[in-house]
């Protein structure tokens, strides 16, 4: 207990030394974090793991607090991020936000960083360590950029209708060949400049100063990521959100744009000497609607992630499928065995609670099945988001934000935190186990927890999250482990801990 609780206030005297934009009373306890790896495996699966060898389950919630999305109506299209977000995450059990930042805001133009943003950026990773929660840096876009919302004078044939805006690439490296921005059937990339603009990146078309689209954005992650080289709360980069490549030349660019996007990640951190973060790759924007497939592969090595978004029967009313979770895993097998990260997950949020069809807690009980991280889409939704924009022209009357956080549409207000959504989403899980993850059971009704694993070695520690704000302090017996105790953790939760005598060990807690 002694040397877990000096590793918790360690951590924390050291993070708040090292920021002034914000101060605490006194040390919190959180736990440390450390630089993660990925271990592939295409046989039983990739794993996460951290520096002493356990498997790391990643589990959390995008932020999109920092994205640059387009203006459709009077309210801004985001809330911003605050130390209490951060707090109540870590209440949740959440160790990791993906962290969404735009290309337009990292290098408004060509060549030049906005070096004010990323420290905001910064900041935001620093805040999220003092409580226990890693970044991914998540290069987002949504239908290219904000800068292809119809015209004024746009004239779209029925069927098709006007093009909204959204988020992404600057206006510099946007070159839409002056096509229509009409979609059909709701599908924001079916705009015709939409398409252009992924033609020419993905063909790295060459832009300002004679450098090529692809090259630029490469150029770009590379220098992100020497800023956060030696940053072990940083997990990793996520390369781009839902990329538009669907005809044979846009997956041959994609392909290289991953390999481009790794080779300069990697030569910033060696330029500074940090050890090789988290890459994380997805597949073409349809993935979860269609079925589309893996992307083609690309050089890399095995510190990469296969990061698709299993959003199966989450936009249409209907269950989780087992399915859906065989087949990220499946694809990425075909990548040497990385492990799985649904970079995003989510539904209505009136599938929660004992009203709900229980789509949170099956989604979640298929990712420790599948031992699969994942980052829930979102925290909080403003409406003003361009999701909210694109709801209420197609009929919601007010539209109803996703996220923890119930929010007036008519005034943007927001309510109060969604307690139901949030009890189903408060889950327990193991957060770093001792070598190799065998399963990991929770029952939400009844607050029962089972993990086994194996393969670990002996005085390694075991870190559980429990929600006993739930179901009360939990009881804690297991084989192969010596020590076992609960800790006081954030808000009303607690961690239960111990370390092994064996590599094969159990724990159940109820």
């Amino acid at each position: 207990m002694r040397s877990f609780l000096r590793s918790f206030l360690v951590a924390s005297v050291v993070a708040l030394a090292g920021c002034s934009d914000t101060t605490l009373a006194e040390p919190q306890a959180v736990v440390s974090l450390s630089f993660l790896r990925a271990e592939p495996d295409p046989v039983s699966g990739g794993r996460i793991v951290d520096e002493h060898g356990r498997e790391v389950l990643l589990r959390g919630v995008n932020v999109n607090s920092f994205a640059e999305y387009w203006r459709g109506n009077e309210f801004p299209t985001t809330f911003p991020f605050a130390e209490s977000d951060a707090e109540r995450m870590s209440e949740i059990g959440w160790n990791v936000v993906r962290l969404l930042l735009s290309w337009s805001r990292v290098e408004p133009e060509p060549g030049v960083y906005d070096h004010a943003y990323v420290d905001q950026i910064e900041g935001a990773v620093r805040v999220l360590a003092r409580h226990g929660v890693y970044s991914i840096i998540d290069l987002h876009q949504d239908a290219w950029t904000a800068t292809l919302a119809a015209r004024p004078d746009e004239v779209c044939e029925p069927p098709s209708e006007l093009a909204l805006g959204w988020d992404g690439a600057p206006a510099w490296a946007t070159f839409d060949g002056d096509r229509d921005r009409c979609i059909l059937g709701g599908t924001r990339e079916t705009s015709p400049a939409v398409v252009s603009s992924w033609d020419s990146f993905l063909g790295n078309e060459e832009g300002p100063g004679g450098v090529g689209l692809r090259t630029r954005y490469a150029q770009m992650l590379g220098h992100l990521s020497a800023r956060f080289a030696n940053e072990p709360a940083v997990a990793g980069y996520d390369i781009i959100n839902e990329p538009w490549a669907l005809s044979p030349p846009q997956q041959e660019g994609l392909s290289a744009l991953y390999s481009e996007s790794l080779a300069a990640i990697r030569a910033a951190e060696r330029a500074v000497g940090g050890p090789p973060h988290l890459v994380l790759f997805e597949p073409p924007s349809l993935w979860s609607a269609i079925g589309f497939g893996p992307p083609l592969d690309f050089d890399r090595d095995d510190d990469v992630v296969y990061a698709p978004h299993i959003y199966t029967g989450g936009f249409s009313g209907t269950p989780i499928t087992r399915g859906a979770f065989e087949t990220a895993v499946r694809e990425a097998a075909g990548f040497g065995g990385a492990p799985v990260l649904s970079g995003e997950w989510g539904t209505s949020p009136s599938r929660a609670g004992p009203g709900g069809d229980g789509y949170f807690l099956d989604h979640q009980s298929l990712q420790d099945d599948f031992h699969v991280s994942a980052t829930l889409w979102t925290w909080r939704e403003s409406c003003g988001d361009p999701h909210k924009v694109s709801d209420a022209r197609n009929g919601a009357n007010p539209p109803v934000p996703w996220g923890e956080f119930e929010v007036d549409c008519f005034t943007n207000e927001v309510l109060g935190e969604r307690r139901l959504l949030v009890r189903d989403l408060s889950w327990a899980y193991p957060r770093a186990a001792p070598g190799s993850l065998e399963s990991t059971r929770y029952d939400a009704a009844t607050g029962r927890l089972d993990v086994l694993g194996s393969g670990a070695a002996v005085g390694t520690e075991l870190v559980v999250f429990y929600p006993a704000g739930k179901h009360g302090m939990p009881e804690v017996s297991g084989t192969g482990l010596r020590d076992l105790e609960t800790l006081d953790g954030p808000g009303e939760a607690v961690y239960v801990v111990g370390w092994t005598t064996a590599g094969d060990w159990s724990l159940r807690a109820e």
